[in-house]
């Protein structure tokens, strides 16, 4: 008989420990960061470089 009162003590203190609904979780969104590092004439370089070799080689 201990057993049952025991048994009927621990289930009602461990049915109001789960009583109602959780709280959504906070999601923070994400962070959004622009590289502003590259000019737009960053693409021409490489080019120019070409054309100064081969230039220079033309010349000789």
């Amino acid at each position: 008989m201990k057993k049952v009162v025991l048994a009927a003590a621990l289930s009602a203190l461990a049915s109001t420990a789960f009583a109602g609904n959780p709280s959504d979780p906070i999601i923070e969104p994400p962070l959004i960061v622009e590289d502003t590092t590259g000019t737009s004439s960053s693409g021409i370089l490489l080019p120019l470089v070409l054309l100064a070799l081969v230039a220079a080689a033309v010349a000789d």
